[in-house]
This record gives C-alpha cells, structure tokens and sequence, in this order.
C-alpha cells in the first residue's frame, strides 16, 4: 500500500463528503477508493470513518488523522512544489572553484554580467591553482586552465583554448628594448610561474621553422599567477600568460605582446561538475554564461 496515496485518497473522501465525489476528483473508481480506505485502516489499526448505506462520519481517531493528513500532505506538496520551481529557475548558493587567473585576473570581464543576468544565484568563490575535490570539498563547479586534461569521472566541459604568448609592460621595453628575436630573451629579465605542471624552459614556436627552446632562468619565480601579474605590469620583465588573461591589458596598452610572431602553445579552459541525472539550473546557468563569455571573446 502507498500510504501517502491512500493519505490523499481519505481526505478527498472526508472533503468531498462521499466515496463516488472523492472518486471523480481523484479520476479512479469508488471501489478502488474504498479499497485504499480498508487497507489504510488495517495498516493503522484503527477505524477512520463509520459508514452506512448513504453517508459516513469521521471517528475521534479519523478525525485527528485528518487533521495529521492535512498537516502532511500539504507540506508534501509544498516541497515538490519548492523542487519543481527549484529546478526551473536558476537561483541559491553556488560554490565554484576557479584559478586565480580566472577568479582574480579576469574577473572584471564575467563577473558583473553574470550577476546582472542572475540575480538570484550566491556565488560562493574559491580562488586557488590547487586543485579541489569538488565532492569531498562540496563544490557545484570547477573552472580549469590545463593542458589535455586527464581521465576524470567528472564532466568536463570544453569552454575555449587560449594561446600563450609573452608579454611586458611599456615601461621595461623602454628600459631594455624589444625582444626582435627568441635568441635575444636570454639578454632579458624573464618571470617565470612556478606552477607545479610548468616545465623548466619555454619552448617557443614560430609561424614557420622549428621550436626553440629558451631556459627559465629568471630573477623572479612564483607560484601565484596574480604575483606574476603584477610583477610584469610594475616593469619587472617579461612573462607568459594565456591571451585570455591579459587581453584587456594589451587592448589598453598596459601591456606589450614580445615576440608576437611566436607561441608558447595554448591552454584549455574547462568546467568540470558532477556526473548526474539532474544538472541543477545554477550549475547549467554558470557553465553557459562561462562558455557564451569566452565564446564572444
């Protein structure tokens, strides 16, 4: 027996004041109704209703478990409610894991319009270049910046790829001059990231020919991005970043691209969140504004 149904089934019975009303309501049979009242009463151990052949009147017990019945269900229907309207709208908390190139550096680019397009989302951002068990962490996302990203049960879903390429402020160039050949970096103060997947030279590939590969020795190593970042914009040298960091500094002239002719090879950027059934409407609506953002870049 589903006892919520037969919950339901003996309140429209005591509302609609007869089996053969309570049975339309419900678009069953009278007898199916007053098989779902017997079993309900068995399963209870008490008597709801004392019926004749042309009306019936609830009992001290019937009506107390009306009352309980009412309680109930309308709460149960409360909440698929509160679930059907959760599932439609994009809306609550939303915990994301981000690089700090793309929580910190970039974020003036996303941010505002997400939170004008979704006013009822809370976002709840972590920024680190550690990554984050999102499972074990309670993260609904996590954004990434990798190369070939490797086996995961996540999904992992493919925002954009950036190039890299080298970068420095007005202010260096001015000091020590442009970079007009790869073999000239070693006359430079290079700032390397010291990223725990970052090899220990730069391999730079031009339009045509073959790589070249310059060694990372540099007077500033670090392992914060936004570190790097600002050591390049306060004149420190030159540094690599994915284009998609820095796009904003070179259209304003912050920053100088070195070298433009070549390539430090590209980076993926993805989304990764939890294989289920149901993709919550928080997490459908960031992933896309993420992916409709770098599509439009």
């Amino acid at each position: 027996m589903d006892q919520l149904l037969a919950m339901r089934a003996f309140r429209v019975v005591v509302e609609a004041q007869g089996f053969s009303a309570a049975a339309e309501r419900l678009d069953t049979t009278h007898s199916s109704v007053s098989r779902q009242l017997k079993q309900l009463e068995v399963s209870l151990g008490v008597q709801l209703l004392n019926r004749t052949t042309r009306r019936f009147t609830l009992t001290a017990a019937g009506a107390r478990y009306y009352q309980a019945s009412v309680d109930i269900l309308d709460r149960v229907d409360a909440a698929a409610q509160a679930m059907a309207s959760e599932n439609q709208q994009a809306t609550g908390l939303l915990r994301v894991s981000a690089p700090l190139a793309i929580g910190t550096l970039e974020l003036a680019n996303w941010l505002p319009s997400f939170q004008s397009r979704y006013p009822d989302i809370q976002l709840d951002l972590s920024c680190s270049d550690q990554f984050v068990d999102l499972i074990a962490d309670g993260f609904d996302v996590a954004l990434r910046i990798s190369g070939q990203l490797a086996d995961t049960t996540l999904v992992a879903r493919s925002l954009t790829e950036s190039d890299i390429v080298l970068v420095a402020s007005p202010a260096y160039l001015a000091r020590r001059g442009l970079p007009q050949s790869a073999g000239q970096l070693a006359e430079h103060e290079l700032l390397a990231f010291a990223g725990a997947s970052e090899p220990a030279e730069w391999v730079l590939t031009p339009e045509q020919g073959a790589p070249i590969r310059v060694a990372s020795r540099s007077r500033l190593k670090t392992d914060a991005i936004t570190a790097l970042y600002a050591a390049a914009l306060a004149g420190a040298g030159i540094a690599a970043f994915t284009r998609h960091t820095v796009q904003t500094d070179l259209k304003h002239g912050h920053l100088i691209q070195v070298l433009p002719g070549y390539t430090l090879g590209s980076r993926h950027y993805y989304a990764l969140y939890p294989q289920t059934r149901y993709v919550a409407p928080k997490v459908r609506a960031f992933v896309d504004h993420m992916a409709e953002h770098y599509r439009g870049q």
